[in-house]
């Protein structure tokens, strides 16, 4: 705890400026996502062990549903633009308390389909819906806003695995089932606490056309190279953990270092890097960081390959940081080219197109992770690196691009930027 003035100089810089609405969302967030939270953690458990269904048929059913999620965004998004983002974000909600509790009934593999899809469909759309309300609530910078979301988003899934490791410990199907029911709960406690916000009324389209972000070349190719760069959010919880256990044979309990590394990081200095980004040139050069940060983590990983083990659980925590920078730096270029260069009337059109590319990378991570860097072991690791440093490197003159598209937003924020890289 940090006692007196210092706590109060730390909640002044992290909780949010934008007023009662911006404190009400982020509430509405830590609540739906202690919810994930124990979703994420007890989930894959609940559908083998309680619902008996093969491991296969899960991961299967799981990657469809996240190819399902995939096309919910934008069109969610567009009617978040154009009906009002606080009812259809928590008509997103309630779709993710549906889903839970469908899920609490599932006895077979098409149940288990049907209600996993929904619950990743309403993720993802919940994700694009809630970008207007953040535009709103984030004041000049919305960007600074979304960090602090994920930062709190980060608490409520570490709660909801806490919470989902009581399930687990116990392993029967009524603990599990009361699990999933009590995720139902957070979701539609959620929906209502997003009632509360202010109606926000919707921003008339303008005389542009009517799916536009589909037809915004720079920002396709940036929502596909941020895609690209979004497959290391696989490497810490993929990639990692098996390389660790099956291939450095290190124990057990360093794949929960390696979490809460990561977890604390991101907590404590998520906010503190989106204020650091202020205008899309300044997003393009953190991604290139990024890119430099990840290869060079991965570096270190392969280096644990055949070490000693003391000296690789020496290498694990260094890697591990370094990564977790690139990731910080990632998100925090990423809200800020997502919101930055998205025309205002159509924010969450926008929101949904670029959390497409976020979800494909993350959907398609765990494979091609597992492939190159555990199979295929220290070359793979360094094939990964390079992938994430080339792209960082193609990201600043997409931008460029971009901006050059948007002259009226490149007056804005050309006195913010450096004049050196």
């Amino acid at each position: 705890m940090i006692p007196g003035v210092g706590a109060r100089r730390w909640a002044a810089g992290v909780l949010p400026k934008g007023g009662r609405p911006a404190r009400l969302l982020a509430f509405a967030t830590l609540v739906s996502t202690v919810g994930y939270g124990v979703y994420l953690t007890a989930g894959v458990l609940y559908f083998t062990r309680a619902v008996h269904l093969p491991a296969a048929q899960v991961g299967m059913g799981l990657t469809l549903a996240g190819a399902v999620s995939l096309a919910a965004g934008i069109p969610f998004g567009h009617l978040a633009d154009r009906k009002g983002a606080r009812s259809v974000y928590a008509l997103t909600l309630g779709l993710g308390a549906v889903s839970m509790a469908g899920l609490c009934l599932a006895r077979g593999f098409w149940t288990f389909l049907l209600f996993a899809s929904l619950g990743a469909a309403a993720q993802s759309a919940g994700q694009a819906a809630r970008g207007p309300l953040v535009q709103e609530y984030g004041g000049e910078r919305p960007a600074e806003f979304r960090g602090y979301l994920r930062s709190v988003t980060n608490v409520g899934i570490s709660v909801g695995a806490l919470l989902a490791g009581w399930g687990v410990a116990v392993d029967t199907r009524h603990a599990y089932v009361l699990l999933l029911a009590g995720s139902a709960v957070s979701y539609a406690a959620s929906a209502l606490v997003v009632l509360f916000l202010p109606y926000l009324t919707p921003v008339p389209r303008d005389a542009g056309r009517r799916w536009a972000a589909l037809r915004d070349r720079p920002y396709l190719v940036l929502t596909v190279l941020d895609g690209v760069m979004a497959i290391q959010y696989r490497v810490l919880t993929a990639a990692v953990p098996l390389w660790l256990v099956n291939r450095i044979l290190a124990p057990k309990w360093s794949v929960t270092v390696v979490m809460l590394i990561n977890t604390v990081i991101v907590v404590l200095f998520q906010v503190r890097a989106s204020r650091g980004i202020t205008a899309p040139a300044l997003g393009g050069r953190a991604l290139r960081r990024a890119g430099f940060a990840f290869l060079v983590a991965a570096a270190l990983l392969s280096l644990m390959a055949g070490a000693p083990m003391w000296i690789a659980m020496l290498l694990l925590p260094i890697a591990v940081i370094i990564h977790t920078v690139g990731e910080i730096w990632q998100a925090a270029a990423g809200f800020e080219l997502s919101f930055a260069l998205a025309p205002r009337h159509a924010v969450g059109q926008y929101q949904g197109l670029f959390g497409m590319g976020l979800g494909l990378g993350i959907t398609l991570g765990p494979a091609l992770l597992i492939t190159l860097c555990v199979e295929w072991g220290v070359p793979g690791w360094w094939l990964v690196g390079g992938l994430f440093a080339l792209t960082g490197l193609a990201v600043p003159p997409v931008v460029r691009w971009a901006e050059r598209d948007r002259p009226h937003l490149r007056a804005r924020t050309g006195d913010l930027e450096p004049t050196t890289s």
